[in-house]
């Protein structure tokens, strides 16, 4: 069974940056891609960014490319989404999720979920 612990959000003003970092457990952490959502309220999940089982693919949503980076250290169990030149609609809460499913964006892909953590960011 595989856990992940997602932390590192906060309130930020725009064009700050904000690490989130995701810690996993059980499993095999380097045999599953992690990838990263985020909801706003009232909004559907959508899709952030993601990284390959062995970390050497990445893939971004559109409207985050260029701004975020997500990264991964097999050894430590851990992935991280680093957030530079945030703006206001990039308020949410993020989750880290994992999947088996190797590179997909589709939300309903993923098994495994951390618990989310908010990232605010005032205008």
């Amino acid at each position: 069974q595989v856990k992940l612990v997602d932390s590192g959000g906060g309130l930020v003003q725009a064009g700050g940056s904000l690490r989130l970092s995701c810690a996993a457990s059980g499993g095999t952490f380097s045999s599953y891609d992690v990838s990263w959502f985020r909801q706003a309220p009232g909004k559907e999940r959508e899709f952030v960014a993601t990284i390959r089982w062995s970390g050497g693919k990445e893939d971004y949503a559109d409207v985050v490319k260029g701004r975020f980076t997500i990264s991964r250290d097999n050894a430590n169990y851990m992935a991280y989404l680093q957030m530079n030149t945030l703006k206001s609609e990039d308020t949410a809460t993020y989750y880290c999720a994992a999947s088996f499913a190797y590179g997909t964006r589709r939300y309903q892909d993923y098994e495994y979920w951390g618990q989310g953590t908010q990232v605010t960011v005032s205008s």
